[in-house]
């Protein structure tokens, strides 16, 4: 008996991972080389060497920048495991090479990059912040992405677009627990309750492996969470985006490349942002992590944030 349980645990372990298996095999090759040749590069921008002019950076003739590296697409090791790769990255060269410097990146903790910044260990951070009054405070911001959640469902999934909080009413919905996509969801439920709708049945996993795995057969209808991460995952063509909305839902919310208050540096930045727009450097480098639905018109210096709480 004990031997036959052995069998069917192996056999259902198999059937978990031949699906992971087949995802590996079909998603598209990521560049983690160090030497990124497929990187977008930009040329000298004398318009934002200007505007920078009064600026104090670390290093002559280098945009020293920090970023966190501990998740594709925003930013992870490269195959020499030290020099940081991702889309982040990827900002931080175009704005280098707009202001006619080499880019030195800095790979620092997320809860560490605000004192580094304010202690001058970096010039800029790019490192997905986003936008809040409370960090306008302390910081210039230039933007240069929308910062949404995604809502993703099976790829031959029959449920449609998703543009609006009835549209969930009665799906199956996995969250991850304390999130801002948690809060929004409870909302949005609360919302078509009282409107007399189905209710959602929320679902929690701590794997991401059992997270995929409950989309792909069923116990779930859709995962909510940061489109940028979703849209790198769905690369491998087995789930499809059905729904985009702002992470400060209702209000809109941006990320941006982040400067000291007052330093100088940050409508340079943004003039740098909004010339790569145009010429079609920052399109590349947003579509080469999945990340074109979250790209922007134009940049903005210090546009408006969350509010505070």
């Amino acid at each position: 008996m004990t031997h036959r349980r052995n069998i069917l645990s192996a056999l259902a372990v198999a059937a978990f991972l031949l699906p992971l298996a087949a995802s590996a095999q079909s998603t598209p090759a990521t560049d983690l080389s160090p030497e990124q040749a497929g990187r977008p590069r930009a040329q000298k921008l004398d318009e934002a060497v200007k505007l920078a002019k009064d600026f104090k950076f670390l290093k002559e003739g280098v945009l020293v920048v920090g970023t966190t590296t501990g998740r594709l697409p925003f930013a992870a090791y490269a195959t020499d495991t030290k020099t940081p790769v991702g889309n982040a990255p990827d900002i931080a060269q175009l704005v280098a090479d707009s202001l006619g410097r080499k880019l030195e990146l800095v790979s620092t903790a997320w809860a560490d990059w605000p004192l580094g910044l304010q202690s001058g260990k970096f010039d800029v951070v790019v490192s997905n912040v986003t936008v809040t009054e409370e960090r306008k405070e302390k910081f210039d911001f230039s933007t240069y992405r929308n910062d949404q959640l995604g809502i993703y469902v099976k790829s031959d999934s029959k449920i449609g677009p998703i543009k609006e909080p009835k549209d969930i009413a009665g799906l199956k919905i996995i969250v991850t627990a304390s999130t801002n996509q948690e809060q929004i969801i409870l909302r949005w439920n609360k919302q078509n309750v009282a409107a007399g709708l189905k209710p959602v049945e929320i679902q929690y996993y701590d794997d991401d492996v059992v997270q995929r795995l409950a989309i792909q057969s069923g116990r779930a209808d859709a995962y909510v969470g940061p489109n940028a991460i979703a849209a790198y995952e769905a690369r491998d063509g087995k789930t499809r985006l059905a729904g985009l909305f702002s992470g400060g839902w209702p209000l809109n919310a941006e990320i941006a490349v982040t400067a000291r208050k007052g330093s100088g540096i940050a409508e340079a930045v943004t003039v740098a942002l909004n010339a790569q727009i145009k010429n079609g450097n920052y399109a590349k480098a947003l579509s080469r992590w999945n990340l074109s639905s979250e790209a922007i018109e134009v940049a903005r210096t210090n546009p408006p944030g969350l509010p505070k709480n």
